[in-house]
């Protein structure tokens, strides 16, 4: 076993008291890491001690260079400046391939899976197992085992997935669950775990917490990097916190409370995470209808006023996704009735609904909301184009002024419009989403998982900027997985389990028992 930490300082100790290092109780230990992008240095000598057994937690705002730190670890990303110590040996090159074969595994935050492949196949690309045969067949594929060893790792986790079913089949929570599994099976002897639980419900978590455990009983260490409070001080040993690329400290879980680490994330106290006020509410502004969708869901009745903001709970795989996207236009209805301000809509695509005043920011904003490899200016600009334009052309003068007032409106940090959004924090890129929409004359807003995989910090401002939109008389639909932020933000929460609506809580009835209860199937 890992010898004792005695204290926060001897824990964030690059090295022992005498000078040399403590290999034989530290797993992995990176000393000073240095790594600079054009135009940017994401880490300025960073250190970071890993204990065997252990869970240690990483944290940091959007930006810290967390997940750069941890993709210099994998092999994504080849270091600049430093030391990395695994398992006693030095690492002077690093690929994926070594780092896999060295006993390091990584779920990314980002997931990429192959998605005309299988559940299986994606499970064990680059090391399929072949036939047990001589000569040219040994070559091939023995689909039949990868299968079955597929399928005895989905049970391990209690999924219910089939092993055949293709990735494009799966929702986003579903594919990081998939994530989980791989990296699981690769029998690794660290793992590293960015943002797992982003996009999975409460009951995803506690089957991923069940196995951490078992990882951490068979002496793997892991390194969960997660923005969630609850989350940390349910699951962590130690903790290290990173800013602006730099260390800042670690110590035992235990030394930490929720306020002394947000402080050291980010640099100031944070007065409230939920700012919820009370704004006047207005008419209804959208009915839903008895509106379904075969396979999908059944009966949906709810409504949302001006002002109102409605949360939409439930666990994974309930059809929350599913109905924003029938409002949104994106998937059709096979009955039932949508009315905008009381007159029947008519939804056919998401160019009709957003003439008539809806916008749905989507859970996975850089595969469905932005266009990375494009500017600010041009991302804000995207739903609104023809308010810019001027015959055949855009009027780029026009287009800049309206940039700069969302930028200036909604607080995103950039250095100009010019500013490609992939360089960009996931808590700037999901204002650049809002900004967008929000040039256009607005009625009601979808926000699908809002501030899934952002900082706290940044969870604060959008949660800010929700309160401030209802006081400005918008009607708000949020999807959240999260039950603090559906409590926290939700002036009613309704309710859905398996495709249907199974109640509806006022702000002062809803609980994490009644939700849980709810979305379960309970009444």
């Amino acid at each position: 076993m890992p010898a004792a930490i005695n204290s926060a300082n001897d824990f964030a100790r690059p090295c022992g008291p005498d000078g040399n290092a403590t290999a034989d109780n530290f797993v992995l230990e990176m000393r000073s890491i240095t790594k600079a992008f054009p135009g940017v240095l994401a880490l300025d000598g960073m250190n970071l001690k890993v204990r065997a057994g252990k869970v240690h937690v990483l944290v940091g705002e959007n930006g810290a260079g967390k997940s750069t730190l941890m993709k210099i670890l994998s092999g994504t990303y080849s270091i600049d400046g430093g030391e990395i110590i695994f398992k006693g040996d030095v690492l002077s090159s690093q690929n994926t391939g070594t780092a896999l074969a060295r006993g390091i595994s990584m779920i990314h935050q980002e997931l990429s899976p192959v998605l005309d492949m299988t559940i299986a196949e994606n499970i064990f690309l680059g090391r399929e197992p072949v036939l047990a045969r001589k000569g040219p067949l040994s070559r091939f594929v023995d689909f039949h085992r990868m299968n079955t060893d597929t399928q005895l790792l989905l049970d391990r986790l209690g999924l219910k997935y089939a092993p055949d079913t293709r990735m494009r089949d799966l929702s986003i929570a579903a594919m990081q669950l998939i994530e989980i599994v791989k990296a699981i099976s690769r029998e690794a002897s660290l793992v590293i775990m960015d943002e797992p639980t982003s996009a999975i419900s409460d009951t995803e978590v506690a089957m991923l917490f069940r196995q951490i455990a078992d990882l951490k009983a068979s002496g793997v260490a892991v390194i969960y990097i997660t923005h969630k409070m609850d989350e940390i001080f349910q699951i962590a040993d130690d903790i290290t916190v990173m800013r602006d690329g730099q260390f800042i400290a670690a110590g035992p879980a235990s030394d930490y409370d929720a306020n002394k680490l947000i402080s050291q994330m980010v640099g100031r106290t944070i007065s409230s995470i939920f700012p919820k006020e009370e704004v006047p509410i207005g008419d209804v502004v959208l009915s839903v209808e008895g509106i379904c969708r075969d396979g999908f869901f059944q009966d949906i009745c709810f409504s949302v006023r001006a002002g109102e903001i409605v949360g939409l709970a439930g666990l994974i795989g309930a059809g929350r996704t599913e109905v924003a996207r029938a409002i949104f236009g994106l998937d059709a209805c096979d009955e039932g009735t949508i009315r905008l301000n009381g007159a029947a809509l008519e939804v056919t695509s998401p160019a009709q609904t957003i003439s008539q005043g809806i916008a749905m920011v989507s859970e996975d904003r850089k595969a469905e909301g932005l266009i990375l490899c494009r500017s600010v200016g041009e991302n804000i600009s995207l739903a609104n184009l023809k308010k810019f334009a001027s015959g055949l052309f855009i009027d780029e003068t026009q287009e800049e002024t309206a940039a700069q007032r969302m930028i200036k409106m909604l607080q995103i940090k950039t250095p100009d419009t010019a500013m490609i959004v992939e360089n960009l924090s996931g808590g700037n890129q999901q204002k650049i989403v809002l900004a967008k929409w929000l040039l256009g004359d607005l009625k009601l807003l979808i926000l699908d998982e809002p501030t899934r995989g952002i900082d706290v910090g940044s969870k604060s401002e959008i949660h800010r900027l929700m309160t401030e939109f209802a006081r400005q008389g918008l009607a708000i639909i949020m999807i959240s997985s999260e039950l603090p932020e559906i409590l926290g933000m939700s002036d009613r929460v309704v309710v859905m389990s398996e495709g249907r609506v199974t109640g509806e809580l006022t702000r002062s009835e809803a609980d994490q028992e009644s939700i849980m209860r709810l979305a379960t199937g309970g009444h």
